[in-house]
């Protein structure tokens, strides 16, 4: 991995300290530069982050449901590069097989009804 320069890290560490400013960024799809510059101009300490600072006081919002916010994000980028027909036919191929299954089971119930003695119905007189 390549290394940072140190304000960069500063700044992750600041994204870090103030989860509502890394939720508004993702939401709104502003770029991380225009929130880097402006922490850069602004510096760590000015009253305009407060707003941002404690997630849980001003949101009623726990961190899991952040990473679940997150979690979900995920599944939509990989679900986006799925291909569609690829995942058609492997259902397909997946319902083929269950139902490949389920007659065999058939065939076997059937069977065993088959073998059973017409003169002992319950199996009572078996060795």
């Amino acid at each position: 991995m390549e290394d940072l320069h140190p304000t960069v890290i500063a700044f992750k560490e600041f994204i870090n300290k103030h989860p509502l400013l890394l939720r508004e960024i993702r939401k709104s799809g502003r770029s991380w530069q225009e929130s880097y510059e402006q922490w850069i101009l602004l510096g760590e300490d000015d009253p305009h982050w407060d707003q941002y600072k404690d997630e849980i006081k001003d949101d009623k919002v726990d961190k899991s449901t952040v990473k679940d916010s997150e979690l979900v994000g995920q599944l939509l980028k990989y679900t986006s590069n799925l291909d569609i027909n690829k995942v058609q036919g492997q259902v397909d191929q997946l319902s083929k097989a269950i139902t490949s299954i389920q007659e065999m089971m058939q065939q076997f119930k059937g069977t065993q009804k088959k073998e059973q003695s017409p003169k002992d119905p319950f199996g009572w007189m078996r060795d």
